[in-house]
């Protein structure tokens, strides 16, 4: 039930989410026209400042920039890929597929080729009621598509439990435990990086964060402060993409105050 309420509940917070329910909150205020222009002027304020380019560049930086890759990469004794950046293969798909976090993958399968670990542990189960049943498992669909990348079939380790981050953190470390490996490369996407850091370190990892997917470069960055004028009116425009930022970094904020308050942290 946690899990579902987890998924559930934030949707309430999120930009779209809040804006609707504000919308929906002022339709039952007719007697009350000031009150109700209150929210929708509320409900029309929160969706345009979410859309925009400064304001998810903004939340999102805020994040990524926390586990900038480092000059040179160390060496570890183990890569580990949080899921998942892999669409399973199922029909009418030919193979397995990438989606928008399968740099996550990438970088995974670099380090390996790179000699930086002789082993690659993916992690990621399915979400009961958020997938299909009977569809592969993320650890499954990140092992076809490593393997697809070079990565031979023996050097990768499959956790195919877990349904949110604390699982992948907990169950990567029963897996490891047999083995003894401590010290990690962690891979996952910058933005969902500082939540995952500190999880796995609780798990007692030595971690080494190895954050891909970033989204906001530093050329986006400088950007938002061009003096060009045109470039200042689409940057307040709003757009899908943005908001799609912004909603992604805001659960990142409310996983780390939600994990937190669970004691996970």
């Amino acid at each position: 039930m946690f899990i579902f309420l987890s998924k559930f509940l934030p949707i309430f917070v999120y930009p779209l989410g809040l804006a609707i329910f504000l919308m929906v909150a002022a339709g039952f205020l007719g007697k009350r026209p000031s009150l109700q222009r209150a929210l929708l002027g509320t409900a029309v304020l929160i969706l345009w400042l979410s859309s925009t380019r400064p304001v998810a560049y903004a939340l999102t930086r805020s994040l990524e920039q926390q586990y900038r890759p480092p000059a040179a990469w160390p060496t570890a004794e183990a890569i580990v890929v949080l899921g998942s950046g892999a669409e399973p293969h199922i029909p009418p798909r030919t193979t397995v597929e990438v989606n928008k976090s399968g740099d996550r993958e990438l970088l995974a399968a670099w380090l390996y080729r790179q000699g930086k670990a002789d082993k690659i542990v993916v992690t990621g189960g399915v979400v009961p009621r958020m997938n299909p049943e009977g569809i592969p498992s993320s650890a499954e669909s990140m092992a076809a598509l490593l393997e697809m990348l070079g990565v031979p079939p023996e050097a990768l380790v499959l956790e195919s439990q877990s349904r949110n981050t604390y699982e992948n953190a907990l169950f990567t470390r029963q897996l490891l435990a047999e083995t003894g490996e401590e010290r990690i490369l962690l891979v996952t996407s910058a933005t969902h990086m500082p939540r995952s850091v500190r999880l796995f370190m609780a798990q007692g990892f030595t971690v080494i964060p190895a954050a891909a997917d970033f989204q906001v470069t530093d050329a986006d960055w400088q950007l938002l402060f061009t003096p060009d004028l045109g470039v200042q009116m689409l940057n307040w425009l709003p757009e899908a993409g943005a908001l799609h930022m912004t909603t992604s970094a805001l659960k990142e904020y409310v996983g780390l105050l939600v994990y937190g308050w669970q004691g996970w942290l």
